[in-house]
């Protein structure tokens, strides 16, 4: 997927990067990606986002918790589809590095340099024979910190490719890209989110009333209804979002982006 070059011509990530326009041309570009009206366009403009960068794969990761018992994972894949079918049969989500990096630092930083864990490594065994023997894994922090956070893995087949001067630039790129992709599947899932769970807009205004702090009594005094009607709002509420609780219901809206 690396951008073309003449014949003889070296296509190390220090040459791509040395393109007068190599920064101003992706920068222009990823705008576009937040705005993609489907998950089809997502991906074809993150393709052409690693084409523009010079990365072979590239994989952003989501991942919400919403409680103690419940965690939601989502992704945008333009990598070879075994990695994701390798991912889910072993369950490599409690021993992806490149999650653990995002749930506990913000900055982007080369493959090589995470410290991975021995139950990790036919992660990154596995991932670096398919696309990503050199990778750069890039954060998408969010307001919520651990309880959503996002994940970019930049990946190339050829070991060593951005440990090279041209990571200076990369590594900001691939964080504005992580961004981007961040903002759209977020968008994506408040979406479905609402579609699915029919969530009315005096139902979000319960809601706010809520993660204010506001008492039944007082949602009561301000809607002009009784608190027990208040209280069986918040039922059906909770029920649509299957929260078990009206605290939780306002903290699933709030990460899932409905406030």
């Amino acid at each position: 997927m690396k951008p073309s070059t003449a014949p003889g011509e070296c296509s190390s990530l220090a040459d791509l990067t040395r393109a007068s326009d190599y920064g101003a041309r992706i920068l222009e570009f990823l705008p576009s990606i937040s705005e993609a009206p489907d998950a089809e366009a997502a991906v074809c403009l993150f393709k052409r986002a690693l084409q523009l960068i010079g990365a072979d794969a590239g994989v952003f990761q989501s991942v919400i918790r919403d409680d103690a018992m419940r965690t939601t994972y989502r992704s945008v894949l333009a990598c070879d589809p075994l990695w994701a079918v390798e991912y889910v049969k072993h369950g490599w989500h409690d021993c992806d590095p490149w999650l653990r990096h995002a749930l506990r630092s913000e900055e982007p930083t080369l493959g090589t340099a995470l410290d991975v864990r021995p139950d990790e490594e036919a992660f990154v065994t596995t991932s670096a024979s398919l696309g990503f023997a050199s990778a750069v894994v890039a954060p998408a922090p969010s307001c919520a910190g651990t309880s959503r956070v996002g994940v970019l893995t930049l990946g190339s087949h050829n070991v060593g490719f951005f440990e090279d001067e041209g990571y200076r630039l990369v590594r900001v790129i691939a964080k504005a890209l992580a961004m981007e992709l961040h903002r759209w599947l977020l968008q994506a899932i408040r979406k479905e989110l609402l579609t699915l769970s029919r969530i009315t807009a005096a139902e979000l205004d319960l809601l706010r009333h809520e993660e204010a702090g506001h008492t039944s009594k007082m949602i009561g005094a301000a809607l002009h209804i009784e608190p027990k009607t208040v209280d069986c709002r918040f039922q059906r509420l909770s029920a649509k979002l299957e929260a078990p609780d009206r605290r939780t219901a306002a903290r699933i809206a709030r990460l899932y982006g409905l406030l």
